[in-house]
């Protein structure tokens, strides 16, 4: 009988290949461990690399945040040294939209004791779209920097932050009772704040600093470019039909038009955002009393 010279292939093979000893139970045990821990480790990399530059450390309790926020820099006492840091910082502000799904918007203020020498700062947090009130918190802290226009964030920041320490809703986003990018050298307190938390940041200011604009439509949602020196550095912005404009800048983390529309959403029904507005109203109280 004629052989299949295949088959006589297949049976040399066989008899050649040794028979491949079976996994043992422990060993099976060993290696499920290892990939498990090596999915784990790669997954938890890959998602401290795609979520941590947007969000701060959440606290355990009031208090923990102060200690994860730091401003990578000595607080100046002359104007001279706040250029200095202002222009190492100013290379680090974000203009590109780079926000998680906001559910919490948080507003701030600073005033001051009679004597200019205690700074109060206000931070208001707040649920996002509804616009409803989840905490609010007031520091005091002594004022070291003296008020010189274009230097704001080096007398307020400070006090920010002592508020900030005490919340324990981690904000998505600040709206700034101030400006950002429409600074003279691109660094305001939008930027400041911004830049230090890592948090996204707009400036929300209510009086042009430096720029200059169109003529603006009465409408509400009516807008122009802030320009200065032929560069775009924020927007006029009408909230309310009839009344006068705010100006909104980038601060960190996010575009114009972006910064625009949550400013609009957070204004429902007056000329400044809720965030705005219960900020400063907390800050005032502190300071009635």
């Amino acid at each position: 009988m004629m052989t299949n010279g295949f088959n006589v292939l297949a049976n040399i093979k066989i008899a050649i290949a040794p028979k491949p000893a079976a996994a043992s139970p422990a060993m099976v045990l060993v290696w499920s461990i290892v990939l498990t821990l090596f999915i784990l480790l790669f997954s938890g990399v890959v998602g401290l690399w795609l979520y941590a530059p947007y969000t701060m450390i959440k606290p355990k309790k009031a208090g923990d945040m102060g200690s994860e926020i730091e401003p990578g820099h000595v607080w100046p006492t002359t104007a001279a040294e706040a250029v200095t840091i202002q222009e190492q910082l100013r290379s680090r502000v974000m203009t590109a939209d780079g926000l998680l799904p906001v559910a919490y918007v948080a507003g701030v203020d600073v005033g001051y004791n009679a004597e200019n020498t205690i700074a109060r700062a206000a931070v208001v947090v707040l649920s996002f779209p509804q616009l409803q009130l989840v905490e609010q918190v007031v520091a005091e802290v002594p004022s070291t920097f003296p008020y010189i226009p274009g230097y704001l964030s080096f007398r307020e920041v400070p006090a920010i932050l002592a508020a900030l320490s005490q919340i324990k809703t981690t904000p998505h986003l600040f709206l700034c009772d101030g400006q950002g990018l429409a600074h003279p050298r691109r660094f305001g307190l939008a930027c400041h704040l911004g830049v230090i938390t890592n948090i996204p940041s707009i400036g929300v200011a209510k009086s042009r600093f430096i720029g200059q604009h169109e003529p603006l439509g009465n409408d509400r949602g009516s807008w122009q470019p802030l320009i200065d020196n032929g560069e775009v550095i924020g927007a006029v912005v009408r909230t309310r039909s009839g009344v006068k404009p705010i100006y909104v800048s980038i601060g960190h983390k996010i575009s114009l038009p972006t910064a625009m529309e949550y400013v609009l959403r957070c204004t429902p029904k007056y000329r400044l955002p809720e965030t705005t507005r219960l900020a400063d109203a907390l800050a005032s109280q502190r300071r009635r009393r």
